[in-house]
């Protein structure tokens, strides 16, 4: 799939991480991608992004638009045709607030869009209450907490900084294609990395709650990471051939 390049402001991007059992992510992932590890466990989320004045490049950010968007995400590796190992993310499954993203995903953009209904609350002082709900009613995400300084001891990170060098390179991500087998996928790009905890009060997401994906003991939830007002662009990526 070829998309033309568009830019925009992501307002609002908050990764909230869990650690899962790299067996269990494994079975779930299409070759040729493998679970990127990090302490030997896999690093798995789901990315809540807030897109403004998404546009092609060569129009003006006035006509931009806005959406509320999640996607569930694996961090993976794969080897390309040189035997090099690469980065990036596998995502399952996207939702948005936008009918336009809804109708265009697996059409005109990569990655099938379900339509869902998000409620976000976020105060200057840094607390926020994010919910969304699917129109199929497959899906549940529900988020609360507050802008830190303070990073979980829980964690298999050790602090910030290296929970963000990790995220940092995961700018590839691949879904499966609406109507064929394969994926296609998308590269973000963006002109600042500027992540910051988020200390939750509340976690929880029906897919990785889900045992028949993730059995109970699989997962635990790990940590998130908040950034805003950072200008970006969406590349074309050419998904990795899968070798014989």
């Amino acid at each position: 799939m070829t998309i033309p390049t568009l830019s925009g402001t992501i307002a609002r991007r908050l990764l909230v991480n869990f650690r899962a059992d790299p067996a269990v992510v494994q079975a779930l992932l299409p070759p040729p991608f493998r679970p990127q590890l990090f302490q030997d466990h896999a690093i798995v989320g789901v990315c809540l992004i807030r897109l403004e004045r998404v546009r092609p490049t060569w129009m003006p950010a006035i006509v931009g638009a806005s959406s509320e968007n999640a996607a569930h995400r694996f961090a993976i590796t794969w080897d390309d045709e040189n035997g090099h190992e690469q980065s990036g993310v596998y995502i399952p499954r996207r939702d948005t607030g936008s009918r336009f993203n809804a109708w265009s995903g697996g059409r005109l953009f990569p990655g099938e869009h379900h339509l869902a209904r998000f409620d976000v609350s976020n105060t200057a002082a840094g607390a926020l209450d994010f919910s969304m709900r699917s129109h199929d009613q497959q899906l549940e995400v529900r988020l609360r907490g507050n802008l830190s300084s303070n990073w979980p001891t829980s964690s298999c990170f050790a602090n910030v900084e290296e929970a963000s060098d990790f995220f940092r390179e995961g700018t590839r991500g691949f879904s499966p294609r609406l109507r064929s087998p394969g994926v296609d996928g998308l590269r973000l790009q963006t002109h600042l990395w500027r992540v910051e905890p988020l200390e939750a009060t509340e976690v929880f997401s029906s897919f990785y709650a889900d045992e028949s994906k993730f059995p109970r003991g699989s997962i635990e939830y790990d940590h998130t990471l908040f950034m805003h007002d950072i200008a970006h662009q969406w590349h074309a990526q050419p998904a990795p051939t899968v070798m014989a």
